[in-house]
């Protein structure tokens, strides 16, 4: 069926400010933007389209400012893994891809996020050997198909992780050393050629999914590598996104290599900028936090991840003190195990305890709110999203406020923030269109999708168990030695 470029919802609650309860309103949009905003009656033309929102608390969709669907079929891989452990396994995590299971894990990812409540994703994608059209463009299209607004960037790095950190090589054992020298990085101008090749011709409607560039980890990538990819998103006026200080191991790494912090060195090469996203951000200090924000550069804050893979924490409330604009993501399935936004909120909240006793400084439900939707929009560059108002664009969710996350009603931006786990979203609306309603996909076949999901996952399984076997052999030697590494001081703690 059709929908027609006019909607009113009736009657739908919407989170006040001022207030502990929601307000009952009519928003009427067309062709996709919000054009207002009013108390129950809004007049609207003969031809919108009427949805009752009775019961149902409206709020803007999350918008997660970091993930990778190119781990989506790896959910449930990782067990008691450091990152350093997590990149040590990436040729069997990943091995043996083909391109049609980039839209594999792109749609499984789609929908999931969709249904736990998020319309929007920044999505760092690992295509190998080198980024093409045709595979960044099949992760594009998917998105484009499920009707998700997205970033898609192709991560790049010219250096092999094991490279990457310093005595790692030579801490290896021989028989795995030599499987290590067969592990070659895409020569850099294989995937600047790829890069370029996927910004010069991508097809699809900026508005709804754009590209981006990431330098996937700065340590693996030389210095003249980082400056080719940080000038070609200025040619082509997209942003950059990478990880940055996300492990301790990569906050030593820095300091051996370049005798200051990661993000000095990206200052000093000019490569901040309101463009800049940085995933992650542990391991900084207070200058560190100052030149992000002296830039205009955006952190995407993952408490999921970073404690899950034993990173640390965050500092994020210091980071919006300080100016900088912060967005919460959820990472990606292998190494947070679900994306949902709702657990990322409640998570970037608890987690600002744990860094001070003063309860002043922690993040409070309107703190990961506003994160969790305008901060991470900012984080992918949507200005026109991230809020329900009057020229935005209308990607709403609704959650049954008859659901037991509401009941008692009490306070409703706390129970968004700290009881609603996604199982309350009844309906998304993404630039006007329903994707999701009552239970139901309405712009992909769901059954089907989780077939081809688990007889992919298993294939790939059996492709890869010898290599495998090969790499856990070494993890626990990848391991011990990252952490003998973390032991190198630090003024960060």
């Amino acid at each position: 069926m059709t929908e027609r470029p006019r909607k009113i919802i009736r009657g739908g609650a919407l989170i006040d400010p001022a207030s502990v309860l929601p307000q009952a309103s009519d928003i009427l949009i067309e062709n996709g933007i919000i054009c207002e905003i009013r108390p129950p009656g809004l007049s609207a033309p003969d031809d919108a389209e009427e949805i009752s929102a009775a019961n149902q608390l409206l709020i803007p969709g999350l918008v997660n400012a970091h993930t990778h669907s190119h781990y989506t079929l790896s959910k449930g891989l990782a067990g008691n893994w450091t990152l350093e452990m997590l990149l040590h396994a990436g040729p069997w995590v990943c091995g043996n891809r083909i391109r049609d299971d980039l839209r594999l894990g792109t749609m499984l990812g789609a929908a999931e996020m969709i249904r736990k409540g998020c319309t929007s994703c920044y999505d760092m994608v690992l295509e190998l050997p080198a980024p093409s059209i045709e595979g960044i463009g099949s992760v594009a299209a998917a998105y484009d198909e499920i009707g998700m607004r997205a970033v898609v960037a192709p991560a790049l790095a010219d250096r092999t992780f094991w490279a990457a950190v310093p005595g790692l090589l030579q801490a290896l054992p021989d028989k795995f050393r030599t499987i290590v020298d067969t592990i070659a990085a895409t020569p850099e101008e294989q995937t600047l050629r790829g890069a370029r090749d996927v910004l010069h011709n991508w097809p699809f409607d900026r508005d709804r999914v754009r590209p981006a560039l990431a330098p996937s980890i700065p340590m693996l990538c030389s210095d003249g590598y980082i400056k080719d990819v940080a000038e070609l998103t200025r040619e082509y006026d997209v942003f950059l996104h990478t990880h940055v200080a996300e492990s301790k191991v990569q906050a030593v790494s820095a300091l051996k290599r370049w005798g200051h912090s990661l993000v000095t060195e990206l200052d000093r090469r000019n490569i901040l900028s309101p463009r800049f996203g940085a995933a992650h951000a542990i391991w900084l200090d207070d200058d560190d936090i100052r030149r992000l924000a002296d830039n205009g550069a955006s952190v995407a804050h993952n408490p999921g991840s970073n404690m899950r893979l034993g990173n640390g924490t965050s500092r994020a409330q210091c980071m919006i003190a300080a100016g900088v604009n912060v967005g919460i993501g959820t990472d990606t399935a292998i190494c947070s195990d679900q994306l949902n936004m709702f657990e990322a909120m409640r998570m970037a909240a608890f987690v600002s305890r744990t860094e001070t006793g003063d309860y002043s400084q922690w993040l409070g439900s309107k703190d990961v709110l506003r994160m969790a939707t305008e901060g991470s929009a900012n984080v992918l560059g949507f200005k026109g999203i991230g809020k329900l108002a009057p020229g935005y664009g209308a990607d709403i969710v609704f959650l049954n406020l008859r659901d037991l996350n509401y009941v008692p009603l009490n306070d409703i931006q706390n129970q968004v923030a700290f009881c609603e786990h996604g199982g309350a979203v009844t309906k998304v609306i993404i630039g006007g269109r329903t994707i999701f309603d009552a239970g139901r996909f309405l712009t992909l076949d769901y059954d089907r999708l989780v077939d081809q999901a688990n007889e992919r996952a298993h294939e790939l399984t059996s492709l890869n168990a010898d290599r495998k076997l090969e790499f856990e052999a070494a993890a626990d030697v990848v391991g011990a030695f990252c952490v003998g590494l973390t032991r190198d001081p630090h003024h960060v703690h």
